[in-house]
């Protein structure tokens, strides 16, 4: 029997600390229809953010990732131009950084370019607030702070524009 790569091994070890973090087995986090959960954190500013209080009566994406997730840089960057697109319209985004040193998310942020906010969970709290499977995930709140939408995975600009409309009416 040929045993398995490292980088395989590695993987599959994240995913399990990942799993073991959010409660595998446990509620899968906040539903449609529902009041989007309260959290405080600090970003990459050290400045801190509350959630949903500094983003009252706007649309919000919030974002989970890490520097380690595949899929991550993209759906942040198309997540960064519908946010530039869309920030007259009072669009906001928060990223939330799971389980990494600011060194890591800052430097990531950077390298990736883009101008959201970014905090940190360095202990996944919000993490498992929020039910997170796997990353990256992407939690669509409206104006009234409810949940509207839910992506386990990479976005795509079809199902971002989806999840937008969602959010913001008069987005086509």
């Amino acid at each position: 029997m040929k045993p398995l790569p490292i980088r395989t091994l590695l993987l599959a070890l994240a995913c399990t600390l990942l799993a073991a973090c959010s409660g595998a087995g446990s509620d899968a986090g906040p539903a449609h229809g529902v009041a989007a959960p309260r959290f405080e954190a600090i970003d990459l500013d050290s400045s801190l953010r509350r959630f949903p209080e500094d983003f009252a009566g706007k649309p919000v994406i919030i974002d989970f990732w890490a520097d380690w997730c595949r899929y991550c840089a993209n759906s942040m960057t198309r997540i960064d131009r519908a946010w530039r697109e869309h920030a007259a319209s009072g669009l906001n985004v928060l990223a939330v950084n799971v389980a990494q040193d600011r060194a890591t998310a800052a430097a990531f942020i950077e390298r990736l370019g883009v101008g959201y906010s970014a905090v940190l969970d360095p202990e996944s709290r919000i993490t498992r607030q929020y039910g997170v499977k796997g990353l990256p995930m992407t939690i669509f709140v409206d104006r009234k702070g409810l949940i509207s939408g839910k992506v386990i995975g990479e976005l795509d600009d079809k199902l971002l524009a989806i999840q937008l409309q969602r959010i913001l009416p008069n987005t086509k």
